[in-house]
């Protein structure tokens, strides 16, 4: 399946990459493209759309991306998916940046890999071992 979004992944953006390729669809391909054509190529390529207005899966309800996709793929059993949505919550979501005491780390760490790589396809690679590490941690830390 092709999934599309808006190009320069950072933090959400990223961690639903991961969570995709990781939980939903192991052989995603991820189309990066400018914010006001996710809608156009999603169309156009048959392709599920997310974290862009209009897409298919986006914000919702007070909830980041990364949140929905958990909820709308039945994947909320995992505690340590629960647990890691809290803090790309707070990461991505700049009034509750500090409802997470790894938020802010975690934006900084996205933000950082924006101007380390200016490759979106290699920023993906190297921000995957992030959400593996992190997700490793919270495994480890489930509250």
């Amino acid at each position: 399946m092709k999934w599309v979004t808006r190009e320069r992944p950072k933090t959400d953006r990223i961690a639903c990459l991961w969570l995709i390729r990781r939980f939903i669809d192991p052989d995603a391909e991820i189309l990066y493209v400018p914010k006001h054509e996710v809608h156009t190529v999603a169309e156009r390529e048959g392709a599920r759309s997310f974290d862009a207005p209009d897409a298919e899966f986006t914000h919702r309800d007070g909830r980041c991306t990364f949140e929905v996709l958990i909820e709308e793929f039945s994947l909320s059993s995992d505690e340590s998916l629960r647990r890691l949505a809290k803090i790309v919550h707070a990461a991505d979501v700049a009034e509750d940046i500090d409802t997470d005491p790894l938020g802010r780390g975690l934006l900084a760490l996205g933000e950082g890999g924006l101007a380390a790589e200016p490759d979106d396809h290699e920023l993906l690679r190297k921000g995957s071992f992030v959400y593996d590490a992190l997700y490793e941690w919270c495994r480890a830390n489930p509250s």
